[in-house]
């Protein structure tokens, strides 16, 4: 590479970085095409980006970004995976693709990762795994909203229901039914 094709590159990476809500550093030894193709496009249908890059540019281009934590995990044959939108989705479809190696061949390994500036070790990208997706944190919180709710119109029918049988009682008694 020349000076001008590392320095674009740089400025590439440094956008993409400053965009980024969250990155996870792989390890990807050993993997073959077909192996990286799938994972890129599993990674694709979350919109997660999937970067192979020298571990110096990404360094340099990290600095002054949420992501520059993630300098020391630059070593080795790294990738980079990219989120600009859901954090856990790229933990959840990295951690799915390492369960699915088989044992004595493991060539995906995770390095950690950086959300929102914070630095995640690779147990801690396992535990934002195993969250629930977006979608059922939000339906959860809109249970948990509406209970409150649902028990007022509760309380409010009964006072109401009350009332009616009240007045029903009185109706009854001046009619002089028993």
């Amino acid at each position: 590479m020349n000076k001008t094709d590392k320095q674009s590159l740089v400025s590439e990476l440094n956008e993409k970085f400053s965009k980024t809500c969250c990155a996870v550093v792989t390890e990807y030894r050993g993997m073959t095409v077909e192996e990286i193709s799938n994972l890129r496009n599993e990674l694709r249908k979350s919109s997660v980006e999937f970067k192979v890059s020298k571990n110096t540019l990404a360094k340099i281009a990290a600095k002054g970004t949420s992501v520059e934590g993630l300098s020391s995990y630059l070593e080795g044959p790294t990738a980079l995976a990219l989120s600009y939108s859901d954090p856990v989705a790229v933990a959840k479809v990295l951690t799915e693709f390492t369960k699915k190696q088989k044992k004595g061949r493991e060539f995906l390994a995770i390095k950690g990762g950086v959300l929102d500036g914070k630095v995640l070790s690779p147990a801690d990208i396992k535990a934002l795994a195993d969250l629930p997706s977006k979608e059922v944190l939000v339906a959860q919180l809109l249970s948990v909203m509406q209970s409150p709710l649902s028990g007022i119109v509760g309380v409010m029918q009964g006072n109401l229901r009350n009332l009616v049988y009240a007045l029903e009682g009185i109706r009854k008694k001046k009619a002089g039914e028993n």
